[in-house]
């Protein structure tokens, strides 16, 4: 939710960013409209209780017939008093409605446009050459026993798969490797609950236009998060918290419906409705969020170059931006079966938009109560294996399990089971 005191200074902000997002910019006339009703309407309200006080002591000194011209007069000004209050509250509700569908401001320099339009801001290491024609991770991942999309789709549909064998122990392995880096970074690790309340997944902006990627449960009143980015946001919710930064990562269970997907990436593991994630989530003070961001995209990069696989950083358009976010990085990690890049790693500068939403404010130097700000960033995600099977296969079917990784599943190259 954005500042209406920032809006009523600098109306034009707002207009740019809805611009630069491909959005309506007639929302902010919309919401000065009526923020000055709603205002108005408080005004009189307050104006006409002040005045329902006073004419209380007068009726009680009356007497007679003044006393009853008096009464009378009172219950006209009570009605007064209860309709200003209804009107000041229906154009509360208004506004509010209004200001739930605007998205975060975005950041200076953030590019304007749609999804490709994004700035290509450096390239990581160069894409393996090989000798030979090299597979997709999906034939790689049933070679080696690793993926069985086959049973996936029997047991639970289309976009579902086991992890079997080395398949589980890799995504095991690359989890544990990135929640060590978050721990020796002074990340607090964190298990949460993949079901949340309503007001946990509309605070953190997940229930306008990516409503229909979210799975909800009607009879319980809970969501399946998309994200554990959702139940860090409203871990401090409704409250005040202080020692910013805080930092915590959350290793989770994901769950999306893709819905307007159908048909793209149907092939193995890219695009899926459950997948495991370890994600950085860090609460600071605004004036902070910009270092914050790019702290949080060095340690995303750090954690690629442990697993071996070349990548290129992007700075997202306004346009391709989640509803919370005023900035985004992506990571993009080659994949050769594709000769393209694709999305690994996103961590987004949500400002104070989300904090207003949830109510998780900090104590600044006078005092005072202000919303915090908050970021997100993912440092691994089963997607991940699709990178590294193909990155690190060799010509006679083996993979090349990176250093990093190998304390933790126990082997150096993955070997083609016997069927």
């Amino acid at each position: 939710m954005i500042d209406l005191r920032a809006l009523r200074e600098d109306p034009d902000r707002l207009r740019a960013s809805q611009r630069a997002r491909g959005a309506d910019d007639a929302v902010v006339d919309r919401l000065l409209d009526l923020d000055g009703r709603r205002r108005s309407a408080l005004t009189s309200f307050e104006r006409l209780r002040s005045e329902q006080k006073s004419f209380g002591k007068s009726v009680s000194k009356a007497q007679g017939e003044e006393r009853q011209r008096l009464l009378t007069r009172a219950k006209e000004l009570a009605q007064q008093v209860k309709d200003a209050e209804a009107e000041a509250d229906r154009l509360g509700d208004e506004l509010d409605a209004v200001l739930k569908d605007v998205p975060n401001l975005i950041e200076d320099g953030a590019p304007p446009g749609g999804e490709q339009d994004y700035v290509v801001l450096e390239h990581v290491g160069e894409p393996p050459g090989f000798d030979f024609e090299p597979k997709d991770h999906l034939e790689l991942g049933e070679s080696l026993g690793a993926i069985d999309m086959e049973r996936g789709a029997k047991v639970s549909g289309a976009r579902f798969y086991y992890l079997t064998g080395v398949g589980a122990r890799l995504q095991y392995a690359l989890l544990n490797l990135a929640v060590e880096q978050a721990v020796a970074a002074g990340f607090v690790p964190m298990y949460p609950p993949v079901l949340v309340k309503p007001e946990a997944m509309e605070g953190t902006g997940f229930l306008g236009a990516h409503a229909a990627e979210v799975y909800q449960l009607p009879q319980d009143e809970l969501y399946l998060v998309g994200t554990s980015e959702v139940p860090l946001a409203a871990y401090h919710m409704d409250e005040i918290i202080d020692g910013l930064p805080r930092r915590y990562a959350a290793w989770s269970s994901c769950f999306r419906r893709e819905a307007g997907s159908y048909g793209k990436d149907t092939r193995g593991i890219i695009r899926v409705h459950q997948f495991d994630k370890v994600e950085m989530f860090s609460y600071c003070e605004p004036d902070d969020a910009h270092a914050e961001h790019l702290r949080l995209l060095e340690w995303e990069k750090e954690m690629l170059a442990k697993v071996e696989i070349p990548y290129r950083v992007i700075d997202v358009a306004a346009g391709d931006l989640g509803a919370s976010a005023a900035r985004k990085y992506d990571c993009e990690a080659w994949v050769p079966s594709q000769g393209t890049y694709r999305e690994v790693t996103s961590t987004s500068n949500c400002t104070e938009f989300q904090a207003r939403r949830l109510s998780v404010r900090y104590r600044d130097a006078d005092g005072k109560s202000r919303p915090v700000a908050t970021l997100n960033g993912t440092l691994a995600t089963t997607r991940w294996m699709v990178a590294i099977l193909e990155n690190h296969q060799r010509a006679d079917g083996t993979v090349r399990v990176p250093e990093a990784l190998r304390k933790f599943i126990g082997l150096d190259v993955l070997e083609p089971v016997k069927r």
